[in-house]
C-alpha cells in the first residue's frame, strides 16, 4: 500500500497536476484576499481575519479536487491496466485508501502555504495578534475536512466511468450538490418541522459550525461518515467487476 501511496504522489508531481492545483488554489484565494476589491479583502475591509479564505476556499476545491481525483481510477480503466493493478497482493480497499491518502497530501501541501496568510495578518492586527486564531485554526481544520469529503467523492466518481471528463463533472454535480444542495430546499421552507433537519444533511452547514473555532463532535462524525460512505460506495463499484 506504501509503494502505490508513493507512485500516486509521484504520478502528481511528475505530471504537474500537483504543483498546478497547489498553485491554482494559492493564486486564486491570494487575489481574493490581497487584490481585487471586495469585502474579502483584508486591506480593503480592514479587519484582523481571514474569514475570505474560507469562504472562497470550498468553491475553489469544488472544482481542483475532482481534477486531482478524475484520473485516479478513470485512467485505469481506460487504458486496461486496472486488472492489473488488482493481482497486486493488496485488498480493494488498500488500492482504494493508497489514492485517497495521495490525493489528501496534495490536499493538505496546498492548504498549509495558507499559514503564511494568518502569520501575516497576525502581525498586521493592530494590537498585533489581534485575530480569532480558534476561528481561524476551526475554519482550517473545517476546510481541510470538507476537501477530504470531495477527494472521497472524487475518488468514487472515478471508479465508475473509464472517462476523466465524465468522472470530473460526476464529481463535481455531486460534490455542488452536498455542499449546496440542502442549503438550497431548506431556503424553500418546504419541509416545515424538518427543515432544520434537510439543512443539517448538507456539508454547508456542518462546515459553517466549525469555523466558528469550536470543534463539535456532531461535526466530526458528519464528515468522517460521509467520507466513509463514499469510500464504501467506491469499493462497492470496484467490486462490481467481479460479477
Amino acid at each position: 500500500m506504501w509503494a502505490l501511496f508513493l507512485k500516486e504522489i509521484r504520478s502528481f508531481l511528475s505530471s504537474l497536476t500537483g504543483f498546478i492545483v497547489i498553485t491554482i488554489f494559492l493564486a486564486i484565494t491570494g487575489l481574493f484576499l490581497w487584490v481585487i476589491p471586495s469585502e474579502s479583502n483584508i486591506l480593503d475591509y480592514g479587519y484582523a481575519n481571514l474569514d475570505g479564505l474560507f469562504i472562497i476556499g470550498p468553491f475553489v476545491f469544488l472544482f481542483l479536487v475532482p481534477a486531482v481525483t478524475m484520473r485516479t481510477f478513470a485512467d485505469e480503466r481506460k487504458s486496461g491496466t486496472i486488472e492489473l493493478l488488482f493481482t497486486r497482493p493488496l485488498s480493494d480497499f488498500q488500492i482504494i485508501w493508497a489514492k485517497y491518502l495521495a490525493a489528501i497530501a496534495l490536499v493538505i501541501f496546498s492548504l498549509l502555504p495558507t499559514i503564511i496568510y494568518y502569520l501575516t495578518v497576525y502581525k498586521m492586527g493592530m494590537p498585533v495578534g489581534n485575530i480569532d486564531t480558534g476561528g481561524f485554526w476551526g475554519s482550517f481544520l473545517g476546510l481541510f475536512l470538507l476537501s477530504a469529503v470531495f477527494v472521497s467523492i472524487g475518488i468514487f466518481a472515478s471508479a465508475v466511468t473509464d472517462n476523466p471528463v465524465v468522472s470530473f463533472v460526476l464529481a463535481v454535480i455531486l460534490s455542488a450538490f452536498l455542499y449546496l444542495g440542502f442549503e438550497f430546499i431548506y431556503s424553500l421552507e418546504l419541509f416545515g418541522n424538518i427543515d432544520l433537519f434537510i439543512k443539517s444533511l448538507g456539508i454547508s452547514d456542518h462546515y459553517s459550525s466549525i469555523s466558528r473555532g469550536v470543534i463539535d463532535t456532531r461535526d466530526l462524525v458528519y464528515f468522517v461518515s460521509l467520507t466513509g460512505l463514499f469510500i464504501f460506495l467506491t469499493k462497492f463499484s470496484l467490486a462490481s467487476r467481479k460479477w
